[in-house]
């Protein structure tokens, strides 16, 4: 037997291993999405923060098929929802031109009551779909993970960022206050109902920075950013969130312009953090601090203007 037959066979181990490239979503198999965003190391500060455009964080196994997907499934969920709302609301003895009158306050309830289910109803689509259809975990796939960090305690990060939102509604209220609409904004009708006042506030403390921060941090910002790299992604995420509430001031662009520059704080500060629980406690903040102002200033609800 020579010498060559008893050589062992090279190890292809011991092959140095080529870096990861860069995926797209159609390249990304579902049952590797998880593993590769648990196997990327945190950055040096002990922060996940995105060195590139395409980062671990932005390596969700969705992509832009499934947006419009979303848009699509969002668009027949709000006729639905609102037309079995007003089935319900006639059936139950409400004439149809009292829902029909958007000033009233039962088309303002009924309106609320809507927005709310749609937003449950988005929140269990993109539940099913990631869960169902990619076999990962839904939550922590979207971006709901712990903030991680060395430098400094849990404690001091997240009164950081609570901190960070009482900032952020002081400087739109001062610069809203320099610039105030010219006239009503559609907005202010809710505050003529006081049933349609709790459930609104209900809405924005409990429903909007839940849900909106799952849609628009973690389902949206990862494709867009993946395609338009992180500035990119903060920027044209930002401003869809101030977009879609623009029909609430319509009217009050430099409120449009506000509620755009408060969407792309929270765009950053997810992107910062590599999670979605950095920018809702910012989000809940803000939405929170505006809600006990309002509640101090009537004197509970009792008193609206």
């Amino acid at each position: 037997m020579t010498h060559e037959e008893h050589d062992p066979p090279p190890l292809e181990s011991q092959e140095p291993r080529e870096p990861l490239a860069p995926l797209e979503s159609a390249d990304l198999a579902p049952s590797s999405a998880l593993e590769i965003r648990e196997s990327a190391p945190p950055a040096a500060d002990g922060l996940p923060w995105p060195a590139t455009p395409l980062s671990f964080d932005l390596r969700v196994p969705w992509g832009w098929l499934d947006l419009l997907l979303l848009i699509a499934v969002a668009a027949i969920a709000t006729v639905v929802i609102q037309l079995m709302l007003v089935v319900g609301f006639v059936l139950r003895g409400v004439p149809l031109s009292h829902l029909q009158d958007t000033s009233s306050g039962v088309a303002l309830v009924a309106a609320i009551a809507a927005q709310i289910v749609i937003d449950f109803a988005l929140l269990g689509y993109m539940a099913v779909q990631i869960r169902l259809w990619y076999h990962v975990p839904f939550w922590r796939t979207i971006g709901w993970r712990p903030i991680k960090t060395e430098k400094y305690s849990p404690a001091i990060v997240y009164m950081a960022l609570a901190f960070g939102g009482f900032i952020l509604v002081a400087i739109v209220s001062l610069a809203s206050s320099a610039f105030p609409p010219s006239h009503p904004l559609p907005i202010e009708s809710v505050f003529q109902y006081r049933p349609a006042v709790l459930m609104y506030m209900f809405a924005a403390v409990f429903v909007a920075p839940l849900v909106e921060e799952t849609l628009f941090r973690g389902y949206l910002y990862p494709v867009v950013a993946r395609t338009f790299g992180v500035g990119g992604g903060i920027a044209i995420v930002g401003t869809l969130f101030g977009l879609l509430h623009a029909v609430q001031l319509w009217g009050g662009w430099w409120q449009i312009a506000l509620l755009i520059f408060v969407g792309i704080v929270l765009t950053a500060v997810r992107a910062a953090a590599g999670t979605l629980v950095a920018s809702y406690i910012v989000h809940l903040i803000y939405n929170s601090v505006q809600v006990v102002a309002f509640l101090f200033a009537t004197q509970g609800g009792r008193h609206i203007p």
